[in-house]
């Protein structure tokens, strides 16, 4: 008998919204800005956008490695802001921040998702 579990309204929200910034990122990963920062970046930069992604999609269907997975998403991203610091400024420290809040709404729904794939 498989468990079918209700996800919250404030959950859809995030992801609605997180999906909507990966579409809006994407074009990102080809821009000349980027490719200016080094060869490296683009590549790192588009594996990081579709782990965002595919971790969206686990949270939206209650899955706990979607959580594990957009925490290490995070981390790698902060990552990468420190090796270019020239990147960081006030959009994205505010989108840091909507990150930020993005995880502690999924740790505090995380004993309620599924542990299976």
């Amino acid at each position: 008998m498989k468990v079918v579990l209700k996800r919250p309204l404030i959950l859809s929200i995030i992801c609605v919204l997180g999906f909507i910034g990966v579409v809006y990122s994407l074009p990102d990963v080809f821009s000349p800005f980027t490719k200016r920062l080094g060869m490296w970046y683009p590549a790192i930069f588009g594996f990081i956008i579709a782990s965002v992604f595919i971790s969206l999609i686990g949270i939206w269907h209650m899955k706990r490695w979607g959580v594990e997975l957009f925490i290490c998403s995070f981390i790698s991203d902060l990552l990468l802001l420190a090796a270019v610091p020239e990147l960081f400024g006030f959009m994205y420290f505010i989108w840091i921040l909507f990150r930020v809040w993005y995880i502690i709404t999924f740790i505090y729904f995380y004993p309620r998702m599924d542990r299976n794939l």
